[in-house]
């Protein structure tokens, strides 16, 4: 089997956006936002998805090749959507229309890392699918872990608190925007939140506060990470950009020091300030496009 950098699992889908210049239409969902955002770094990877063979099924496949991404996975009756209301100051609001149905791990590679997240892990029947897949893999294999939580989409808190602690107890490094933990552990502060989940096994654990920064933990230490300036166009995009930059960075040095925590978290924050300077989820590439 040839060697992928990762492998992501997860939805992938069309962002319908309303702003105050119209409607526009972006690829997105936050593992497809991933497993782009891996590829327009350098990475080998692969995308386990569910798309209809419809136009915007279509257009989502060409849109993830452009970035060297594999799409992989099951046929559904319809391309999943979520529509985003981005208001005066840049932030979004969703309603999905989503199809995620059971399916396999027919995956012919060998991934250093299996990331997954969002949608994929809460909504029913695929999300047990997902839990499988995750349970199945080797110690070798980096599991990553973005809940991304959709309140509309997840179910009681309780419920969906149970899936995410399921689910940690596999995973290397878990990322929560302080609205995930907010949901999750209402009656508790973040560095709680960290202290929990690091209490898992978890090397590494990260809470995003938007334009407050970030804060990243391990058993070695914690350290806050402030966020880069920038003039913010949207939202879109920006968690999972930081996603992508933990994962690049932990793929290249697993070291989980005070040093190497503030430079893993510097490199996803500055990603994440180029994702927010432009609309929709338009993640960096390593080098110019050639």
């Amino acid at each position: 089997m040839r060697e992928l950098d990762a492998l992501v699992i997860g939805e992938a889908l069309v962002d319908v956006t309303y702003d105050r210049d119209g409607v526009a239409e972006h690829v997105g969902g936050s593992p497809a936002n991933v497993a782009l955002g891996l590829g327009r770094r350098g990475r080998t990877v692969a995308l386990l998805t569910q798309l209809a063979a419809d136009a915007r099924g279509a257009r989502i496949r060409e849109h993830l090749a452009r970035s060297h991404v594999e799409v992989r996975g099951a046929l559904v009756a319809r391309t999943s959507t979520a529509t985003a209301t981005v208001g005066a100051d840049g932030q979004a609001s969703y309603e999905f229309d989503i199809r995620w149905q059971r399916m396999t791990a027919d995956i012919p590679m060998q991934p250093r890392l299996v990331h997954t997240g969002s949608i994929a892990v809460f909504v029913q029947p695929g999300a047990d699918s997902v839990f499988d897949i995750i349970a199945s893999q080797t110690e070798d294999v980096v599991v990553t872990l973005d809940p991304n939580i959709r309140p509309a989409l997840v179910g009681d808190a309780r419920t969906a608190r149970r899936r995410f602690e399921e689910l940690g107890r596999f995973a290397d490094i878990v990322k929560l925007s302080d609205e995930d933990a907010a949901f999750l552990y209402p009656e508790e502060p973040l560095e709680a939140v960290l202290d929990r989940v690091l209490g898992w096994g978890v090397r590494i654990a990260a809470v995003t506060r938007g334009d407050k920064g970030a804060t990243l933990a391990s058993a070695k230490g914690s350290v806050s990470i402030p966020a880069a300036p920038v003039q913010v166009v949207d939202t879109i995009g920006a968690g999972d950009t930081f996603m992508v930059g933990l994962i690049d960075g932990y793929l290249d040095s697993d070291a989980t020091d005070g040093s190497a925590l503030h430079a893993l978290g510097s490199a996803a924050a500055a990603l994440a300030a180029q994702t927010v300077s432009r609309a929709g989820a338009d993640l960096p590439w390593r080098s110019v496009q050639s």
